[in-house]
């Protein structure tokens, strides 16, 4: 049994911790956020606690079907079956020279980067890449669009994951006023044109949608803004995206509709369980794919609650 710390470091280490804390929230350039009005209730993001009511639906915020997170005991049994299945994928891959694509897109806050690194955790680096681009140079900017992603894309036997792709031009460039509406739609038809192009050379192209509702973005919001390990991932661009929740919508909407289709299918996970919407990611990706050894039972069956194949997935409890 681990001993308890003595009442004087436990509250030394308090104060640093505030201290730290303090200095982090005044980050240059992170700036104060907005209050806005959710359904009549006020959020204020720097205040320290989340309010009750809407905590209250968070974790059912846009229709998800479970009301507790998976038990960490199941979680943490199951992954580490599947995490031994991507072991074996990747060996053959390597072996085949396969060619595997996964984008994963979402809202922010959604558990992009969790999805990713929980794939990533135990695969060889040499041949797994995850890509997280930053916002493009001037240079980049004079590019065609796709170029500095097409760069990226895999050589025989490796597998590359996209924390966001060439989809931000649908989403918080169009959201956001860094294109027209012109060059959104263009980018649209352009997208299944580029996607065609890859999937004709025989990449395996895997299109994840992560979803979360309102509620549950607010507080993951939150949870960053108090967290001195977690503040970085807020940026400004957050802030006002907190009020944009319905434009985000109409974004994603028009994006699933025009660039999902049976060769180039949009994979759509609800995700206010990060712990549910792992596991169904890799399970999904594992199922495209036959290599030796694979145990059907180790994966087990896709949770058909959590995630489902393009926007008609999305009808039963679509965002407000």
């Amino acid at each position: 049994m681990a001993k308890k710390k003595p009442a004087k470091r436990e509250k030394a280490e308090a104060a640093a911790l505030k201290e730290v804390q303090a200095t982090l929230l005044e980050a240059p350039g992170l700036g104060d956020a907005p209050a806005i009005d959710v359904d009549g209730i006020r959020f204020d993001l720097d205040e320290p606690v989340f309010p009750a009511a809407l905590e209250a639906r968070c974790f059912t915020s846009d229709g998800f079907p479970y009301e507790k997170r998976l038990p960490s005991d199941d979680y943490e049994a199951t992954l580490h079956a599947l995490q031994v299945e991507l072991v074996k994928l990747q060996r053959h891959m390597t072996g085949t020279g396969a060619r595997l694509v996964a984008l994963y897109e979402g809202r922010d806050a959604a558990g992009k980067g969790g999805a990713i690194e929980t794939t990533r955790a135990y695969l060889n680096p040499r041949n797994a890449r995850i890509v997280a681009l930053p916002k493009p140079t001037d240079a980049e900017r004079g590019q065609w669009y796709f170029q500095r992603y097409a760069v990226q894309l895999p050589s025989a036997g490796e597998f590359v994951l996209f924390d966001r792709s060439w989809y931000n031009r649908a989403g918080v460039e169009r959201v956001m006023g860094f294109c027209t509406e012109a060059q959104a739609e263009a980018f649209l038809k352009a997208a299944t044109e580029f996607e065609d192009m890859l999937v004709d050379d025989g990449i395996v192209l895997v299109k994840f949608f992560l979803e979360i509702g309102r509620e549950m973005q607010l507080k993951r919001f939150h949870e960053r803004r108090h967290d001195p390990l977690k503040i970085w991932k807020l940026s400004p661009i957050d802030f006002k995206a907190m009020s944009r929740f319905d434009d985000y919508t109409a974004a994603r909407d028009r994006m699933l509709e025009t660039t999902h289709s049976a060769k180039m299918p949009w994979t759509v996970i609800r995700a206010n369980d990060k712990r549910r919407a792992r596991l169904e990611a890799i399970r999904h990706v594992l199922g495209r794919f036959d290599y030796p050894g694979k145990d059907p039972a180790a994966i087990g069956v896709p949770d058909k609650k959590i995630i489902g194949s393009g926007p008609d997935f999305l009808k039963g409890g679509t965002a407000r």
